[in-house]
């Protein structure tokens, strides 16, 4: 499946008052909609290893 970027829009606000598009998205499969925004991510990120945004290290403490 291939996609490419028209326009930019953000819409804030209630679901309701969405723009029409919304409405598109909705009646597209799950697969669908996670291409298109592992496309949008890629198109302002780049291609990029998937990694851990932090490491976390985990200690035991003991109980006073």
């Amino acid at each position: 499946m291939e996609f490419r970027l028209v326009k930019k829009i953000t819409y804030k606000g209630p679901v309701k008052d969405a723009p029409e598009d919304y409405d598109y998205w909705k009646t597209r499969s799950h697969e669908e909609r996670i291409a298109a925004v592992e496309f949008l991510r890629q198109s302002l990120y780049g291609t990029v290893k998937p990694r851990l945004q932090r490491v976390y290290r985990i200690i035991k403490r003991e109980r006073s």
